[in-house]
């Protein structure tokens, strides 16, 4: 999942970019509202952490111009403390939850997780597809109840799948959305990563989980 983080204090945007990606996201930072701004409207992100206080455009600003340009990715805002007028401000411009400072990492964690999980619409942390389940929560599959043993890609490629769950995604949007810009992103890479999936998730080739779609992409399929 490809997040972007838009906030100004330079050891707070350090610790947040480390946290996510220490989570298995994929995190672009930006440091001013008009940076943040150009990145958060070029680019199709899963979600979004806005700080409101925010130098050249502020974070309402930010919010209401990313939506009047058809950006309806989730938004988590950050607020000071006590600054109820703020909250309002920012949940009236497109924001969708947020979090007041001080705060605990496990808490945006947690609420990212809600957000991303309620876009794509689902209710639990558990997405499944017949006798696979994928906990987003603890990040953990199992296949029949048994765990599976998945690389760190492995389980990023699969969420995306299932977070989508019923869409063709191409090759390009999950190399987008799930490795860095720096990452080599030939498709022939990703492959392998659908291969091992494959290999894990239906050792008999009895399930057929991830369907080709030659020309599009892939698709998971729904298992019942």
């Amino acid at each position: 999942m490809r997040l972007l983080v838009i906030e100004d204090a330079s050891l707070l945007q350090q610790q947040l970019q480390r946290t996510l990606e220490g989570a298995g996201y994929v995190v672009d930072v930006a440091g001013d509202g008009r940076t943040g701004l150009y990145h958060a409207v070029e680019y199709d992100y899963d979600a979004a952490i806005i700080d409101l206080g925010l130098p050249e455009i502020d974070g309402i600003e930010v919010i209401r111009q990313m939506r009047e340009k058809g950006r309806h990715y989730p938004v988590l805002i950050l607020t000071a403390r006590g600054d109820w007028q703020d909250k309002v401000a920012g949940l009236d411009a497109g924001a969708d939850d947020y979090v007041v400072k001080p705060f605990q990492m496990e808490e945006i964690l947690a609420r990212l997780n809600a957000l991303v999980r309620r876009a794509a619409g689902y209710a639990s942390p558990v997405l499944s597809s017949g006798p696979i389940a994928l906990d987003s929560a603890a990040k953990r599959v199992t296949l029949h109840d048994a765990p599976v043993d998945l690389t760190a890609f492995e389980y990023k490629t699969l969420e995306y799948l299932m977070m989508n769950r019923d869409k063709v995604i191409s090759k390009t949007e999950l190399t987008e959305h799930l490795y860095a810009q720096d990452y080599d992103r030939d498709s022939n890479v990703l492959e392998v990563f659908v291969r091992r999936l494959r290999q894990k998730l239906d050792p008999d080739q009895s399930l057929k989980p991830i369907e080709t779609i030659r020309g599009q992409g892939y698709r998971i399929r729904d298992l019942g």
